[in-house]
């Protein structure tokens, strides 16, 4: 007789149980992971962070193509911004300082949204430098761009103007800081991972107009932290969507829904108010207390306004027991944060431990 035996595939036995190591390293690896979503109203400086993790964090420069791709997107910037400073002049009623100018405007105002985001090339973005640099030298256009806050436009386009020559130049490769200052809106969910003293850290970054919100809700699995972003010299601004709620009202509505809402009972929520470069320039010219009559202190003072602006934040939460944590930060500024985001880490790290050894 013979005996008939199945004995077990030690092959397959090893297979299945590397399969099973490799799940379990996995879980593992997804529980030690901190999740930071990044949060806040278009243009607060998500996608600046981000840039900074890069620099800071990551490979710490940019790949070829990525700094191709940036190169034609502040040709984009310029462009749009030199357009809207050229129609809001006119609304604004200014005289030109050098009638001369004025032939420069429809060379502006041939190129169609589609152009744009076709791209420029190099000898159609000389051709327009050269004019961008005479009207950025005309008073006309230095005091449209003074009273920007009545209209819409990118912060970083000064600087650009400012840099037009290098910026128009044959062999120019964006900087770093060059890359910084770019402006591309974020449509849709990015995901960027970084190690970090040897903690794996996962950063998603949401659009942040209105029509972007709805897949805010998506991200909040598994989320160790949200970063919310607030741009602090926005004070005397109204949103691109409806051109009447003021900016940082916006703002504040969207942080008070994140900070009471139930599913974030466990979520350290960190209030980054950034661009503490240009709030400072902006007390100088616009008085906060046109927009907020709730206003006490020195409106020329900028401690005394982003402390302010920290209140209407915090007074919007329902929870005061729940931890709460802000920084004063200029997203363009590596250093500020270098600095910022060690605390912003520890404190993270510090609470994700606790949230571990309570499961």
């Amino acid at each position: 007789k013979m005996a008939c035996c199945f004995g077990s595939d030690p092959m397959k036995d090893q297979q299945t149980k590397d399969i099973e190591k490799a799940i379990s390293r996995e879980r593992k690896q997804m529980r030690r992971q901190v999740k930071v979503l990044l949060l806040g109203a278009g243009e607060s400086g998500k996608s600046t962070f981000i840039k900074q993790m890069v620099i800071i964090h990551g490979k710490g420069e940019f790949t070829a193509d990525e700094v191709r791709a940036y190169r034609q997107q502040i040709y984009q910037n310029v462009i749009s911004a030199m357009r809207v400073l050229l129609d809001a002049r006119v609304k604004l009623k200014l005289e030109w300082e050098n009638e001369k100018n004025a032939r420069h405007v429809d060379h502006f105002a041939k190129f169609t949204v589609a152009d744009l985001l076709k791209g420029i090339d190099h000898s159609t973005f000389l051709e327009i430098a050269s004019r961008v640099a005479e009207l950025w030298g005309d008073r006309a256009i230095k005091q449209t761009y003074d009273a920007r806050h009545l209209f819409q436009i990118t912060d970083s386009c000064s600087y650009f103007f400012d840099n037009i020559g290098r910026v128009a130049q044959n062999d120019y490769h964006p900087t770093n800081k060059d890359i910084l200052y770019c402006r591309k809106a974020t449509r849709g969910i990015t995901e960027h991972e970084f190690i970090i003293h040897r903690v794996p850290f996962r950063f998603i970054d949401v659009g942040g107009q209105r029509s972007q919100r709805q897949k805010w809700f998506q991200c909040f699995e598994d989320i160790t932290s949200i970063l919310f972003m607030v741009a602090s010299n926005e004070y005397d601004q109204v949103i691109l969507e409806d051109r009447r709620t003021n900016r940082v009202v916006e703002a504040r509505s969207v942080f008070q829904t994140i900070a009471n809402n139930k599913s974030f009972t466990n979520v350290s929520i960190i209030l980054f108010l950034n661009k503490t470069d240009l709030l400072q320039e902006k007390i100088l010219k616009s008085d906060i207390r046109n927009y907020f009559s709730d206003f006490t202190g020195d409106h020329r003072e900028s401690r005394d306004v982003q402390y302010f602006l920290v209140d209407k934040f915090e007074n919007s939460r329902k929870d005061r027991h729940r931890p709460f944590f802000y920084h004063f930060t200029t997203a363009v500024d590596t250093d500020n944060i270098r600095r910022v985001f060690e605390d912003v880490r520890e404190s993270i790290l510090e609470r994700n431990l606790k949230t571990l050894m309570m499961q």
